[in-house]
């Protein structure tokens, strides 16, 4: 589906038909008193932020964005529901219009809300949401490696971080030859210009066009040249990933190191990801290292920072008694 395609699916709708804003009611957001008291002087009187005198001290603009994705969390605005114009919400909530804009702006970055050129901003509908429990997702795949095919097409990754069937899934990859760039050459610990296998995959709901991520793993050429098989595209999804892939060229993984970043996405990114100005991009590079030693994949996974969770839980040794 093209660019084109995904923002013809999700605008608003036509003007005769468009719904109603809300006649939407918002508690005026309390002035913060006037003089130089701060907050860190009422924690050292004894009191709380909120415990001396009540007040939310948070900046004003964000309490009314916090109210606002309160009525939206609640059912209160639902999906598709135009939000009230800037100039309604200032004078429901005694606000400028800059804070309003704010407010809204916040709304955006969590997700909530979709501004349309020249329609208003509209409450989004919830969207898939990933959540990624590294610390345990690695094994899982692993412990897989060793079942039989039938059993490894029930069920992948992305349906381990998602909770959604095969059935839901539309999935995409591409396969490409390069030669390995400084960059690439020092994580997989080879030289510059040594043949790589580039795999792009991303995979969507199928309710959703946006994809959930996308990662781009790199794997030294001659090593999986081993099985024909694993530099056919076509051959994708492969029924217990990556990691049944490796064990099919004699590999087995001893450890997976995971780098987690935050950065703005690339204009593609945002384009592909549908991502409103403001949100990040939550990035893991994940090193796969054999039993050897030596890397046999790194992978870089990009996804939006507002629907994905990174969870991860650690087994802490007990001290000795």
């Amino acid at each position: 589906m093209t660019a084109t395609d995904r923002r013809s699916t999700l605008r608003a709708p036509a003007a005769a038909h468009r719904p109603r804003r809300p006649a939407l009611a918002v508690d005026p957001v309390p002035e913060r008193p006037a003089g130089g008291t701060t907050w860190q002087s009422l924690e050292r009187l004894g009191g709380t932020v909120t415990g001396v005198h009540g007040r939310d001290w948070r900046p004003r603009y964000l309490q009314l964005a916090e109210e606002l994705r309160v009525k939206i969390t609640s059912g209160e605005l639902a999906p598709g529901t135009l939000m009230p114009s800037e100039t309604e919400l200032a004078d429901t909530s005694g606000l400028s219009r800059t804070s309003v804009r704010n407010a809204i702006r916040q709304l955006r970055e969590w997700g909530l809300v979709r501004a349309e050129q020249g329609r208003g901003t509209y409450v989004r509908a919830p969207r898939q949401r990933v959540r990624r429990r590294n610390a345990e997702r690695y094994q899982w795949e692993k412990d897989r490696v060793l079942l039989d095919e039938n059993e490894r097409l029930k069920t992948g990754a992305t349906e381990h971080d998602t909770g959604l069937t095969v059935d839901d899934l539309k999935f995409h990859a591409e396969f490409t030859r390069v030669e390995a760039d400084a960059d690439m050459a020092a994580a997989l610990q080879v030289e510059p210009g040594t043949p790589l296998l580039r795999r792009v995959y991303w995979t969507s709901s199928r309710h959703e066009n946006a994809p959930l991520t996308m990662s781009y793993s790199y794997l030294p050429y001659d090593l999986v040249a081993a099985n024909p098989d694993l530099l056919d595209a076509s051959k994708e999804p492969w029924p217990g990933g990556s990691q049944h892939q490796l064990y099919t060229v004699g590999v087995e993984l001893d450890r997976i190191e995971d780098e987690v970043r935050a950065r703005p996405p690339s204009p593609d990114e945002a384009e592909l990801l549908d991502i409103d100005p403001g949100v990040s991009v939550l990035t893991v590079r994940k090193t796969s290292i054999d039993t050897t030693g030596r890397v046999v994949e790194v992978a870089d996974v990009v996804m939006p920072g507002d629907r994905t969770e990174l969870v991860y839980s650690h087994k802490l040794q007990r001290w000795k008694t």
